[in-house]
C-alpha cells in the first residue's frame, strides 16, 4: 500500500526533515518487492525507515520512503539452537517480552527501545558490556529485498560477504525484511547505581569495566558528577527484588524525564544557570540497587528530546578523550544540561561495526533539542579525531568516505557488495553518498 501524496517527515530528534515523493506501507513482503520493482523500473531511489531514531539523515529521502509497519513479530523460532526469527519492522520494546515470554534474551542493548530491529542493526546500535557487543553480533542470518524485488538470505556460512556488510547495512544495500537473532537464556540483572567524582571514575575506569558485565557513566558537564551504573548478569531466579513502583516511577519518569524536561526548558531560557542546574540535576540521582529482568534494566524510558553525538575510541583513550572534552568545555561559554554518556564494548567481526576488531570506549555527547550545541560538537569531534575514533552511524557526525575508509578496514568490501547488490543505486541518497563515496 503506498500514496503518492508528499509528506514532511522528521525524525525524533527533530533535526532531519525529508520530503519523499511517495510513502510506502507494505503490508506483506510480497507488496514491498511489488514496491521496489515498480520504483527501481522508474529510477526513483528508495530509503526504508524505522521509528527515526537517528540524528542522521541515514533515513531521509526525496524518493520513495518505506515504512515497515506492518512486518513486525516473531516469525519462527528454534528453541534448540536459542534462534528467533523477526520481521525487520518490530519494535525492540515489542520484541523484548516477547522474548522474556519464550525464555529467551538479547544478549546486550541499548538504553533506548523504540528503535525497530532493522534500524537497530542497520545503523550500530550497541549497549554496553567489555565482554559482550552491540546488537549486530547477535544476527545469525538476514533476508534482504533486492532492487528489482528478489530475496537474497545470508549468514555465515551462506553469502557471507553480504552477510558481513549487511549487519550494519546502512540501508544502502536493501530492505532487510528478516532478521535472526542468537538469542540467551533469558536472565536478570543485579544494577547497582551510585554517585561518584569524575577524576576517581576515570583513574579506575579499567579495572571497573574489567570487573563488571554492563558499565554505564553518566558524567555531568560543568561538574565532577558522575553517576555510575554497575550492571552484572544473574540467572533468572536470583533472589534480588526490583525496584518499588513508587521509586521506579519518582527515579524514571517524575526525575529523569518530567523534572529532567522542566531543568531543559529553563536552561533554554536562562543558559547562563546551567552549572547550577546541573549541579542540581546530579544531585536528584540518588543511589539505588535493584534486580530486574536484563532487558527492563539496559532500557529507560527517554521523552526529553535532544541532538547526540557518539563516538568510539580505543577502549584505553577513554581517559583523555574525556579529559580534552572537559578541558574545552570548561574553557569555552557553553551550556549543556545533558549529561555525557559512557559506555563501553568488546570487539567484533561485524564490518561497518564501531567496534569491528577493536575493544571500544564509547563517549556520547548531548544536547537539548531547542539549544544550540554552542560548537561543542565540532570540538568533541576534533577530539575523537586524534584517537581514531569512529562514529555511532545515526548520530551527528561530519566524516566522508576518505575518513571513513580510514577507519574501517572493510570499507571498500563493503562498497564493493554494494556494487553487486545495488548497481543503480536505487537504495542512495545523499547522505549515504557523502558516506560512500559514489
Amino acid at each position: 500500500m503506498s500514496s503518492p501524496t508528499a509528506h514532511t517527515w522528521t525524525n525524533w530528534g527533530g533535526n532531519q526533515t525529508c520530503r519523499p515523493a511517495e510513502v510506502a506501507v507494505p503490508r506483506d513482503v510480497d507488496e514491498l518487492r511489488a514496491t521496489l520493482a515498480r520504483s527501481h523500473a522508474r529510477g526513483i531511489p528508495v530509503k526504508a525507515v524505522g521509528s527515526g531514531h537517528s540524528f542522521t539523515p541515514v533515513a531521509a529521502t526525496d524518493g520513495v520512503q518505506v515504512r515497515l509497519d506492518h512486518l513486525t513479530g516473531i516469525t519462527s523460532v528454534d528453541p534448540a539452537a536459542r534462534r528467533v526469527t523477526v520481521a525487520a519492522g518490530t519494535p525492540l520494546h515489542v520484541l523484548n517480552p516477547a522474548l522474556q515470554v519464550l525464555g529467551l534474551a538479547l544478549p546486550n542493548l541499548g538504553d533506548i527501545d523504540q528503535q525497530t530491529i532493522g534500524g537497530a542493526i542497520a545503523t550500530g546500535t550497541h549497549g554496553s558490556g567489555l565482554r559482550r557487543q552491540g546488537i549486530a553480533a547477535a544476527v545469525s542470518g538476514l533476508t534482504i529485498a533486492l532492487a528489482d524485488g528478489g530475496l537474497l538470505r545470508c549468514s555465515a556460512d551462506t553469502e557471507p560477504d553480504v552477510f558481513g556488510a549487511a549487519r550494519v547495512g546502512l540501508g544502502a544495500l536493501g530492505v532487510v525484511t528478516e532478521v535472526e537473532l542468537q538469542c540467551v537464556p533469558a536472565f536478570r540483572i543485579h544494577a547497582r547505581e551510585f554517585s561518584a567524582d569524575l577524576t576517581d571514575v576515570l583513574a579506575t575506569v579499567a579495572a571497573d569495566v574489567e570487573g563488571h558485565d554492563h558499565v554505564d557513566m553518566h558524567w555531568f558537564p560543568h561538574t565532577t558528577r558522575v553517576l555510575v551504573k554497575h550492571n552484572d548478569d544473574v540467572g533468572p531466579d536470583h533472589a534480588g527484588r526490583a525496584l518499588p513502583p513508587w521509586r521506579a516511577r519518582l527515579d524514571d519518569d517524575l526525575l529523569a524525564n518530567d523534572f529532567f524536561e522542566v531543568v531543559n526548558r529553563a536552561s533554554t531560557r536562562w543558559p547562563r544557570i546551567v552549572p547550577r542546574l546541573a549541579q542540581l540535576t546530579a544531585r536528584t540521582l540518588s543511589a539505588r540497587e535493584f534486580t530486574d529482568d536484563s532487558w527492563k534494566v539496559f532500557c529507560s524510558p527517554r521523552r526529553v528530546r535532544f541532538r547526540e553525538m557518539e563516538y568510539a575510541v580505543p577502549l584505553g583513550s577513554v581517559g583523555p578523550v574525556v579529559t580534552a572534552l572537559r578541558s574545552w568545555i570548561d574553557s569555552h561559554d557553553v551550556s549543556l544540561p545533558f549529561p555525557v554518556e559512557l559506555r563501553f564494548t568488546g570487539a567484533d567481526d561485524v564490518w561497518f561495526s564501531t567496534a569491528y576488531e577493536r575493544d571500544n570506549a564509547y563517549v556520547a555527547v548531548h544536547q537539548y533539542h531547542r539549544m544550540d550545541d554552542g560548537g561543542v560538537f565540532a570540538a568533541f569531534e576534533a577530539i575523537a579525531a586524534e584517537h581514531a575514533g569512529r562514529p555511532h552511524w545515526g548520530k551527528l557526525h561530519t566524516l566522508g568516505a576518505e575518513r571513513l575508509r580510514e577507519l574501517y578496514p572493510r570499507f571498500d568490501d563493503f562498497r564493493m557488495v554494494r556494487d553487486r547488490l545495488d548497481p543503480d543505486r536505487t537504495f542512495t541518497s545523499e547522505h549515504v553518498r557523502h558516506l560512500l563515496g559514489d
